[in-house]
């Protein structure tokens, strides 16, 4: 096996109003528990900018561009266009999150699928894999998404995921058949609640080579932290979570899940000292 690399937190959003002020600090921590990159995730346009301009602060830090299924009313065809400039940065690693989200309906279900279809038209132009937001809507993202591999891998990476479910919330048979088209399942801070039996499962019983974890900074803090605003830090804990459902050794959990986030957003892994490894 390779040298230790750090955790990488393939999801969060420091681009947060909650972080206002704090961004500094934050990575800095994040650092210090072991973390070695950071994906902060775009949901409009604005936070899609505002997560491109944090890379330029920090290094080993990476965006992504995309409309959230919550503000899929405002996307545009003039919004496409800023979406598909923003993803020609180099910083850019993917378009998401994207998707659809029928338990708030904040936007129609009809405008939901039109901008997930636009996004992941987006994605397939760039190149760029796909962070996927599915909530209440199992079937049909799973419908649309089953579509979406034989567009793409013709002209797609061998053996780089098409795609990562974020903050996976199904079942095993779902985590299994999404795993079969070329995506990666996301394990958030929630698989700590008491309530996560179901999450447990798939963290326990898909491949480990199809994992990769995240904090959704600021939301979903860890169980221990509950109360608190979560910060990319945290990600340590649910990486020790999932080792120990395993049976496997920590170091293992954040080598491998690093190099599966490596895999998706084709980032170069540079090991850690020795003396900075989680």
């Amino acid at each position: 096996m390779s040298p230790v690399h750090g955790v990488i937190d393939s999801h969060c959003h420091l681009q947060d109003p909650k972080f206002d002020g704090q961004h500094e600090a934050v990575v800095r921590r994040a650092r210090e528990a072991g973390v070695s990159d950071l994906v902060v995730v775009g949901y409009d346009l604005e936070s899609s900018r505002r997560a491109v301009e944090l890379t330029r602060s920090f290094a080993s830090v990476y965006a992504t561009v995309g409309i959230h299924p919550h503000d899929a009313k405002t996307l545009t065809p003039s919004g496409v266009d800023a979406l598909a400039r923003l993803a020609e940065d180099p910083s850019v690693v993917a378009i998401g999150e994207i998707g659809l989200d029928f338990y708030r309906n904040l936007s129609s279900p009809d405008r939901q699928r039109q901008a997930f279809r636009e996004q992941l038209s987006l994605a397939r132009s760039r190149h760029l894999p796909v962070v996927i937001h599915a909530r209440d809507a199992d079937n049909e993202a799973f419908d649309i998404l089953s579509l979406y591999p034989a567009s793409v891998k013709p002209e797609w990476v061998t053996n780089r995921p098409l795609g990562v479910m974020h903050c996976f919330a199904g079942d095993l048979p779902l985590a299994l058949r999404y795993v079969e088209l070329g995506f990666l399942i996301s394990i958030a801070g929630t698989i700590t609640y008491h309530n996560a039996a179901k999450m447990r499962a798939v963290a326990r019983d898909i491949p480990l080579e199809s994992i990769v974890v995240e904090t959704d900074a600021p939301y979903l803090t860890p169980q221990s932290r509950r109360g608190q605003r979560n910060e990319p830090a945290y990600i340590v804990e649910t990486a020790r979570f999932i080792a120990e459902l395993r049976s496997e050794p920590f170091g293992v959990i954040a080598q491998m899940t690093s190099v599966n986030a490596a895999r998706l957003f084709a980032l170069d892994l540079v090991p850690q000292p020795a003396g900075e490894r989680p």
